[in-house]
């Protein structure tokens, strides 16, 4: 059940108490957000599949069946590491075993972007594939995952966003009694949603798929952008704060991801 309340005479909803539990199998929990990333590799996965049989690019059945063992791989340990050295590096230095906690949370989509380029690059090297082609069907296929993450980001009542006065604004446990952004859902809607049409009308629709690595730097722009606006909606990490006393860790971290996006669709649909 949604609850109400007034705060300055406008009316505010109070997070309801959804159980980040799924279901419990005897001792062992399976939570919402283990789910979404199980979801979303493998809806991924058979889009990928898909969209390379429609494209018309030739990928061996072993190629394919390597492809989801390098995408768990590079996602989840890129967005391990990516957590612990981009947002809380001092807290596992300390405890360098609780990098092994994941049932806690805390994963980086900068980090798996990172780990998802290096396994493919690999797997690339491996089944001599080419990788910025490989490259734009991925783009095309993430979001999906994206979009599921960010809900169990908000079914976990983490990641809100910054005190708000308007009419949507949720009360989150833990997060003091002031309404806020649902950031995670503006996410889901950005960065899952409408990226996720937009790759899906370019590649189908344009010839884009044709110029290896356009569609990859669409995407890049794509996602940087939207990620840069909306995280002026969402809270800064506590234990990171503000860089530079403005921008927030996501927001500097998106900066490289926009230039070599703006690189990659220059290069390849402005000279060639």
């Amino acid at each position: 059940m949604i609850l109400f309340y007034y705060y300055k005479s406008m009316l505010a909803i109070i997070f309801p108490q959804i159980n980040p539990v799924a279901f419990s199998i005897g001792f062992f929990d399976i939570r919402w957000y283990s789910l979404a990333y199980i979801a979303g590799i493998f809806i991924g996965y058979y889009l990928f599949i898909h969209l390379a049989g429609k494209s018309g690019y030739e990928i061996s059945k072993k190629a394919l069946d390597d492809i989801i063992v390098y995408f768990i791989a590079g996602i989840m340990i890129g967005g391990r590491l990516g957590f612990v050295l981009f947002y809380d590096l001092d807290r596992y230095l300390t405890e360098p075993f609780a990098i092994f906690k994941t049932w806690e949370g805390g994963m980086s989509f900068h980090g798996a972007l990172i780990g998802l380029i290096m396994a493919i690059y690999l797997l690339c090297r491996k089944h001599k594939l080419q990788l910025l082609r490989l490259f734009d069907l991925l783009c095309c296929v993430v979001s999906p995952g994206i979009f599921l993450g960010r809900i169990a980001n908000f079914i976990n009542g983490e990641l809100y966003g910054r005190v708000t006065d308007v009419e949507w604004g949720i009360i989150f446990p833990h997060a003091g009694y002031l309404p806020r952004h649902p950031s995670q859902l503006y996410e889901a809607l950005g960065e899952g949603l409408i990226l996720f049409a937009v790759m899906q009308l370019l590649f189908h629709f344009t010839n884009l798929r044709n110029k290896k690595g356009a569609l990859t730097g669409i995407f890049l722009i794509g996602y940087s952008t939207i990620r840069m606006l909306i995280e002026n909606f969402r809270e800064p990490d506590f234990q990171v704060g503000y860089v530079f006393n403005s921008l927030t860790l996501g927001q500097l971290l998106c900066m490289p991801m926009l230039m070599l996006g703006i690189f990659l669709l220059f290069r390849r649909t402005l000279i060639k």
